[in-house]
């Protein structure tokens, strides 16, 4: 990169790693045809101009996959979260809120500190 030139495509280029990760053989190049088959599978209806938009950006996810599934990952333990994690709650201890009476009271019918409802499919009282 060129000293003083700070445009953004020196940035990238400046940024873009200088080989593969993936050193197996390249994905054959996904066609244009396979994608329309995947869009179909899908119950997609793809114009034309989607079709040639789709296509390359497909092919590159699925190159990116490659490069992923080629990492050697045996030495790096399994995580569900990249930091640790613990309980912050505290525990679930039943208590009095205070507000219990003043709850009921306003309920249209209560019995024995709790609201009273009608009976739900003919169960009696």
């Amino acid at each position: 990169m060129p000293a003083g030139d700070g445009s953004e495509a020196a940035l990238l280029a400046a940024r873009r790693p200088l080989a593969r990760p993936y050193d197996g053989p390249r994905m054959a190049s996904l066609s244009r045809d396979e994608v329309a088959h995947v869009a179909r599978l899908a119950r997609l209806q793809l114009s034309e101009e989607q079709l040639d938009t789709f296509t390359p950006q497909l092919a590159a996810i699925l190159e990116h996959a490659a490069d992923v599934e080629a990492l050697d990952l045996a030495d790096v333990p399994a995580t569900s979260h990249p930091y640790p994690l613990k309980n912050v709650w505290r525990p679930d201890v039943p208590r009095d809120a205070g507000i219990r009476e003043a709850v009921l009271d306003q309920a249209p019918d209560a019995e024995a500190g709790m609201f009273r409802v009608p009976p739900v499919l003919g169960e009696a009282p």
